[in-house]
């Protein structure tokens, strides 16, 4: 019989995709990840039961978090700093631009890194560049203790999750701390989460509304992300206003001149079409109040188990508590 991952996405909402195989799965210090091969989305990384990203349209996700930055950067960004990111396909889109002098990429679970290394071939000679500088560590400290300064932040982490490690980082103290180690004309871009018309009040929101008290220009954008049932949010800061609005013919002119091979989906229109909003997302960010901080962060429920223990034989009709990706709490 067939096997299906069955996802709540929210009361009244399931989300169902059929499971082909299980190509391999590891349990880490820090969460449970699984390579799994699907029928509508090809190999999929999965880690403690979310979907992360697919053959299908993971690139769509990578261009839109890494080239938006990079791309503004007023003459090319030579240090650029990753949170996150331990499957490497950030790191991947950043070292194909040739100003790229040095790549920090800081991922707390090496584990997670090792079996990526394994398991997505795509991302080998990303992680065999010389330029790539890969520490297994907490984001923050590693940030915290940088003597040199980056041209580009960007921060590749899992959503803010009950009991998970990332919450922090979503928060005012961070994103002043991250200022910090900016460059002058330096650029952070965060990616934000669900960008619907219910989801993207839980993060996205008061995520850009966090950084606009810290940054003088900041934007959200976002994007359709197939395997992710939504549209995906992103938001950039700029330290120089000035690089915070670049035309389609600039961007298009940047990406022949910076970009080594061609973009599967980002160019000028796709760029500029990105931070097209609605006037329903606009209306809602302007009304926005929530400052977020350690002591008052933007929190998901916590985490699903993994592969075993959210597929359901052959029909999808029925979930269980371990299969629930309630959102939003």
């Amino acid at each position: 019989m067939s096997k299906w991952i069955v996802e709540d996405l929210e009361e009244g909402l399931r989300y169902s995709y059929k499971l082909n195989k299980v190509l391999s799965s590891t349990q880490s210090k820090f969460q449970q990840v699984d390579v799994c091969e699907t029928e509508p989305f090809g190999r999929v990384l999965i880690i403690d039961g979310l979907l992360q990203s697919t053959q299908l349209d993971e690139h769509i996700y990578h261009e839109c978090l890494v080239h938006p930055a990079m791309l503004a950067h007023a003459t090319g960004p030579k240090r650029v700093f990753i949170g996150g990111g331990g499957e490497g396909s950030t790191a991947r889109e950043v070292l194909r631009h040739e100003s790229v002098e040095k790549c920090v990429m800081v991922d707390i679970d090496g584990d997670v890194v090792d079996f990526c290394k394994a398991h997505l071939p795509e991302n080998a000679e990303a992680f065999a560049d010389p330029r790539l500088d890969l520490v297994i560590d907490d984001c923050k400290v590693q940030l915290e203790k940088a003597t040199e300064k980056f041209d580009v932040i960007i921060m590749d982490l899992d959503d803010p999750l009950e009991g998970g490690p990332c919450y922090w980082l979503y928060c005012k103290e961070f994103y002043e701390m991250c200022k910090s180690k900016l460059n002058p004309g330096g650029i952070l871009v965060t990616q934000a989460s669900g960008a619907g018309i219910k989801q993207h009040k839980a993060v996205l929101s008061p995520v850009l509304n966090t950084l606009k008290q810290v940054f003088p220009a900041c934007k959200a954008y976002k994007e359709a992300i197939y395997s992710f049932a939504d549209q995906w949010g992103f938001v950039i800061a700029h330290s120089d206003p000035n690089t915070a609005s670049v035309s389609v013919e600039e961007v298009d002119k940047r990406i022949a001149a910076r970009i080594k091979g061609e973009l599967k989906f980002l160019d000028g229109e796709s760029y500029t079409g990105a931070f097209c909003l609605s006037k329903e997302l606009r209306k809602s960010f302007q009304a926005e109040t929530r400052v977020l901080s350690k002591d008052s962060p933007a929190v998901f429920l916590q985490h699903m188990e993994g592969v075993s223990k959210y597929t359901k034989e052959s029909d999808a009709s029925e979930s269980t508590d371990a299969s629930k990706r309630q959102r939003v709490v």
